[in-house]
C-alpha cells in the first residue's frame, strides 16, 4: 500500500471509525468483543501512522541493496520535485510526531496517574478505618471505589454500609475487585495516551468516553455473576451520585442510567461477540503485516551483509 493510503486508514481509525463504534448500541451486548475491537482499532491507528511513515521513508531516501538509505533528502528533491518533495516530508514529520507524543503520553500518563494514586492512597490509609480488605471513610453519602495498582484499595463509606443490605453490598465489591482484577487501569492509561499522541482536529472526542463505559459493564457482568442483577441494580442507584477520585474507578457515575437499563434487557450476545472478535482480527491485520514485513526485510538484509 502507498503512503496516501496508509494515512487515510490512520485518520479514519483515529476520527471518523471510534466515532461512530461509540455511537452504537450492540457493545452493550458484548463488551469484552467490543473492547477488544476498540484495542484493535487503537492499535491499527497507531501502525497506520507508522506504515505511511515507512512508506514516504522508503520514497525519501530509497533504501538500497544492502538496506541502508541509497538517497538523501537533497537527492530526493531533486528526483521527486517540489511539490511531492514538501508532501513527503510533511507526512514523514507528521508521523514522528505521533510516535513522539504517543511515547510522551505513555510516560505522563503512567507517572501523573500513579502520582495521584499514591496521594490519594495515603490519605485514605490516614482517614478511613481499616475492615479487614476494606477502607471505610465516615462519609454519610453512599460512595464505593477502588485505587488499582501494586497496593490496590477498595474504598467505601459508612453511608454505603448504612444503605446496601449484604446482596447489594457483595455485588458492589465484586464490581470493584473485578476492576482490580483485571487491570482496567492499564487499559485506559492505554487509550488515554494513544488519544493524546493523534492531533486533537482527527481523534474522536467519543472513544476515551466508550472505553470508559465497556470497563464499567465488565465489571458489572462480573458482580451479576456473584450477586444477580437486582441486587448490583439497587447498589449502582444507591452509589450514583458518589465521587469519582481522579485516577480511581467507581461503581457509580453519569452511565448508571444506561447500566441498570441494561441489567433489565437482553443478554450479551454470542454471536456479536464472534463478529466483533472477527472485526478486531481483521482490523490489525492490514496495518501490522504492512509494519513488520518492511521490518523483517531490513532486518535480513542487515544481518545478511
Amino acid at each position: 500500500m502507498s503512503a496516501p493510503a496508509f494515512a487515510l486508514l490512520a485518520l479514519l481509525l483515529a476520527g471518523p471509525i471510534p466515532e461512530l463504534l461509540a455511537r452504537s448500541q450492540w457493545p452493550l451486548r458484548a463488551p469484552r468483543a467490543a473492547l477488544t475491537l476498540w484495542q484493535a482499532i487503537a492499535i491499527a491507528a497507531v501502525l497506520s501512522a507508522f506504515s505511511a511513515g515507512l512508506a514516504v521513508a522508503s520514497r525519501l531516501f530509497l533504501p538500497g541493496p544492502d538496506g541502508l538509505p541509497s538517497h538523501g533528502l537533497a537527492s530526493a528533491l531533486d528526483r521527486l520535485g517540489w511539490p511531492l518533495w514538501l508532501l513527503y516530508v510533511g507526512a514523514l514529520g507528521v508521523t514522528l510526531l505521533v510516535g513522539a507524543r504517543l511515547a510522551v503520553a505513555v510516560v505522563r500518563v503512567a507517572v501523573v496517574t500513579r502520582r495521584r494514586r499514591a496521594h490519594h492512597r495515603m490519605l485514605v490509609d490516614l482517614l478511613a478505618a481499616n475492615r479487614g480488605a476494606l477502607r471505610i471513610l465516615d462519609v454519610d453519602q453512599p460512595l464505593a471505589y477502588c485505587l488499582p495498582g501494586v497496593r490496590s484499595r477498595v474504598v467505601v463509606s459508612e453511608g454505603t454500609l448504612n444503605t446496601l443490605d449484604d446482596a447489594e453490598m457483595a455485588a458492589i465489591l465484586s464490581h470493584e475487585q473485578a476492576h482490580l482484577r483485571a487491570r482496567h487501569d492499564l487499559v485506559l492509561e492505554a487509550f488515554t495516551a494513544v488519544h493524546a499522541a493523534f492531533p486533537r482536529f482527527v481523534r474522536s472526542a467519543s472513544a476515551l468516553g466508550a472505553v470508559r463505559l465497556l470497563v464499567e459493564l465488565l465489571a458489572d457482568d462480573a458482580a451479576v455473576r456473584t450477586a444477580g442483577r437486582a441486587p448490583l441494580g439497587r447498589a449502582l442507584v444507591a452509589c450514583a451520585a458518589g465521587p469519582r477520585p481522579a485516577g480511581a474507578l467507581a461503581a457509580g457515575g453519569t452511565n448508571t442510567v444506561l447500566r441498570v437499563r441494561r441489567l433489565a434487557g437482553k443478554p450479551n450476545s454470542a454471536a456479536l461477540s464472534a463478529g466483533a472478535y472477527l472485526a478486531a482480527a481483521a482490523v490489525l491485520v492490514l496495518p501490522t503485516l504492512a509494519v513488520a514485513i518492511p521490518w523483517l526485510t531490513e532486518l535480513r538484509l542487515l544481518l545478511g551483509r
